[in-house]
């Protein structure tokens, strides 16, 4: 009998999250999919998983401590271990980089609060429970934001390269024990782009050299790619944006 793997996926029930629950599963980890307020979707990504019964959900807000605390029990008692951590949660909305007036301060202070902070307070969390885990590994979602300072608003950019540099300090921080990195994709089909004009997606995919968006499939392939391939990488960022930087 193969030993068990295990991951935790914040923000588990949206498209990125749901996908790279799916590849994990896929690749063998039983995965406990984290969510916030959306069970009816956290219950769907979790019945679509491979051997859907074996895995987990939990709900529980990453700027809450106390509820962080409490899915950290869970794991620990379900489990004893964490091999695979995926910090994806995160929010944002358009405002146009210009437009100082709309990006408003509690909005500012939410997104560094929930991209930045929370982040980090689940890496906290976690990192006993991963120290005991076999090649252990915080994933950080990052977004090409952080280095071309183009994204859905100024400080959503800036928190993702908050999140970059977070990384790089606990990579270092955290090793030898836990590798940590970030998986940093350019522009996802998925629902925030859906929802943007069609024209303009199009524009982004002319400009991209590899001709296309990316899938949210090709994020979770990538992530399983980085735990189980790159034993000995940490405090680095993987780009997966078909390119995009370079036009």
């Amino acid at each position: 009998m193969k030993p068990i793997k295990t991951a935790l996926v914040t923000g588990g029930s949206g498209g990125i999250g749901s996908e790279i629950c799916k590849q994990l599963a896929l690749a063998g980890y039983v995965v406990i999919v984290n969510y916030n307020s959306n069970k009816e979707n956290a219950l769907k990504t979790l019945h679509s998983l491979k051997n859907s019964e074996q895995h987990h959900i939990f709900k529980a807000s990453i700027t809450n401590s106390n509820e962080l605390s409490d899915m950290a029990n869970f794991v620990k008692t379900t489990f004893g271990f964490l091999d695979v951590l995926v910090n994806n949660s995160g929010v944002t909305k358009a405002v146009p980089h210009e437009n100082l007036d709309d990006l408003e301060d509690d909005f500012i202070d939410q997104i560094m609060k929930v991209n930045f902070r929370g982040t980090f307070a689940t890496i906290r969390a976690f990192r006993s429970l991963l120290e005991k885990g076999k090649n252990p590994i915080a994933i950080n979602i990052s977004s090409i934001a952080a280095k071309t300072a183009v994204g859905s608003n100024v400080a959503y950019c800036a928190s993702k390269a908050a999140v970059d540099s977070l990384t790089m300090s606990l990579g270092r921080a955290l090793a030898p024990k836990i590798r940590v990195v970030s998986l940093s994709p350019g522009w996802v089909n998925g629902a925030y782009a859906k929802n943007l004009p069609k024209e303009y997606i199009k524009e982004q995919e002319d400009k991209t050299p590899l001709g296309r968006i990316a899938e949210a499939e090709d994020i979770g392939k990538a992530l399983v790619a980085i735990a189980e391939s790159f034993t000995f990488s940490t405090g680095c960022i993987f780009p997966v944006d078909g390119g995009r930087p370079l036009t």
